[in-house]
């Protein structure tokens, strides 16, 4: 059974910091590119940033500069460092694995539940 298992939202004032941490099991972490998503209310669920399996990552333009992806292949984990903060950054944040198809096996994506982040002072 795959679990992708996010953590290290909550509360946090404006200019704070914050890292997520997406703990995953069940799939072969090391071929999935691992994303971050996030949604605010009302509002469509958005990319905010990716990193391959070779480790080239990509960002949204309202977090370039703040916000750091990173994973670690022999923990199964994938992290989102989050530094000054802004308030429209408050949304819920969810976790990502996907593998595009290849001539032998289906595309794979799968989600975590989602962890809060709150910007506010």
């Amino acid at each position: 059974q795959v679990q992708l298992v996010e953590s290290g939202g909550g509360l946090v004032h404006p200019g704070g910091s914050l890292r997520l941490s997406c703990a995953a099991s069940g799939i072969a972490f090391s071929i999935y590119t691992m994303g971050w998503y996030r949604q605010a209310p009302g509002k469509q669920r958005e990319l905010v940033a990716t990193v391959t399996t070779a480790g080239s990552t990509n960002y949204a333009d309202s977090v370039k500069g703040r916000f750091t992806i990173s994973r670690d292949n022999a923990k199964n984990t994938s992290y989102l460092q989050m530094n000054i903060l802004k308030p429209e950054d408050t949304a819920v944040y969810y976790c990502n694995a996907e593998r595009l198809a290849t001539p032998y096996s289906p595309r794979r994506d799968y989600w975590g539940q989602g962890t809060q982040v709150t910007v506010s002072s």
